[in-house]
């Protein structure tokens, strides 16, 4: 039996803390669907399609991960996948609130599909697409939080903003 989970996120854009739980994930799954969602609540920077790319590159050195995007249920995309786990990562108690309540409903959805919950390693704890975007905006220093491809995006949308 193939093991594929399914890891989603906006990724807008990706840090190196989603790439810790993508990689570990690796490691447990036969393949890792990384999966660009849409989040009505949020205005991202990147495109779909550019954040996208930024994964594949940021993940072109794990052979079973596979980037990809959906806009609808999780648990749809889960079942047109095969997959019968959803990875997600975890930083402090005010992401697992958050996560519970998604969790719950998509077990309602969804009895076949399981969540996996991974802490983040300690060193990316804070860390999170909306602080670094904030960082990069002023010009501060992001090395460490993201993958350099993601540098350099964030480098050339704050050039075109000028």
């Amino acid at each position: 039996m193939t093991r594929i989970a399914v890891c989603p996120g906006s990724f807008d854009p990706i840090t190196n803390g989603h790439l810790d739980i993508i990689q570990r994930g690796t490691e447990i799954f036969d393949k890792v669907y990384v999966v660009v969602l849409s989040n009505s609540s949020k205005t991202p920077l990147f495109s779909t399609e550019e954040r996208m790319e930024l994964i594949r590159e940021a993940t072109n050195h794990l052979p079973n991960v596979e980037v990809d995007s959906f806009n609808g249920l999780l648990v749809d995309y889960a079942r047109k996948v095969e997959a019968n786990v959803i990875l997600r990562g975890l930083r402090a108690v005010s992401d697992f609130e958050y996560e519970m309540r998604i969790t719950s409903m998509n077990k309602v959805l969804n009895d076949d599909v399981e969540t996996l919950f991974m802490m983040t390693k300690s060193q990316y704890s804070f860390l999170s697409s909306s602080i670094v975007k904030e960082v990069a905006k002023y010009n501060g220093d992001i090395t460490g939080f993201v993958p350099p491809v993601v540098e350099q995006a964030l480098q050339a949308k704050r050039e075109d903003v000028k």
